[in-house]
């Protein structure tokens, strides 16, 4: 995997470990997490406030399929949003997952809580693969996180559903099934279990 030097601290990381910081009058740079939050808690007065790299962890679907996450913090002032994904060469991809807490709160706690989030997500599949292709569940329900599509361009989405890209046209092949019902869509932000 290729690796990204941090303007901060000079040290190559991973690309879902950078991000642009800085403004228009005084230019931009890449950082790495770390960079970043350490200068948000000096900004913000968060003298508590210790950025942790956490090892990935693996966690098992319903179906016995390994999934290995990868975690990122990114402290906001207000809050502090620890991320959890799997990888495809060095991006987040598939199943993505993300939870809000206090930057004052334990990030051990805050990891806990984000674990049994996934364990939850992982315990049920929205679809199923069978004679004609991939199909939605029997019990109708498809929860999804809504992604850029950057092989096609960014024209339309796709929707990562059960840790799979789905094309809004595989997504919509699948609602043929479903011809004539009705459908109910909520957007959620990632933070928010479904």
């Amino acid at each position: 995997m290729n690796r990204v030097i941090c303007a901060g601290c000079g040290i190559k990381v991973l690309p879902y470990e950078i991000m642009r910081s800085g403004s228009l009058e005084t230019g931009y740079r890449e950082i790495c997490n770390q960079c970043f939050n350490t200068e948000v808690a000096e900004a913000d007065g968060l003298t508590r406030f210790e950025h942790v790299n956490f090892a990935p962890v693996p966690i098992e679907d319903c179906g016995g399929a390994s999934h290995l996450f990868y975690f990122r913090i990114r402290l906001f002032g207000i809050g502090v949003a620890i991320d959890a994904f799997e990888l495809r060469k060095g991006y987040p991809f598939g199943y993505q997952f993300q939870i809000i807490a206090d930057p004052e709160d334990d990030l051990m706690v805050v990891l806990g809580q984000l674990i049994e989030k996934i364990r939850r997500a992982l315990s049920v599949k929205h679809i199923t693969s069978g004679d004609l292709g991939w199909q939605i569940a029997d019990h109708r329900v498809v929860r999804a996180v809504i992604q850029s599509d950057c092989r096609r361009g960014a024209s339309l989405p796709v929707l990562a559903i059960d840790g799979r890209e789905f094309s809004w046209h595989e997504f919509g092949r699948m609602l043929m099934t479903y011809e004539g019902w009705q459908v109910k869509l909520e957007i959620r932000d990632q933070s928010e279990e479904i």
